[in-house]
């Protein structure tokens, strides 16, 4: 490989939202994100409710629909 055209490949911390913390490498450096496998709904077999109530009716009202 040629030196000198690579971007630097640092040691990086994502944080999820839900606290847990993973150690990893990356090139964009610090990391923060909304959902992880710790918490995701797929792998931990829990449904979680996303509430939205007044979604549709926000919806309808801006384009004044019936």
């Amino acid at each position: 490989m040629k030196t000198g055209i690579h971007p630097d490949y640092k040691e990086a911390t994502i944080k999820c939202a839900c606290g847990a913390t993973y150690k990893t490498r990356s090139t964009r450096g610090d990391m923060s994100v909304e959902i992880c496998s710790n918490c995701h709904p797929f792998y931990t077999g829990q449904q979680r409710v996303v509430d939205a109530a007044g979604r549709v009716d926000r919806f309808k009202k801006k384009y004044k629909l019936k």
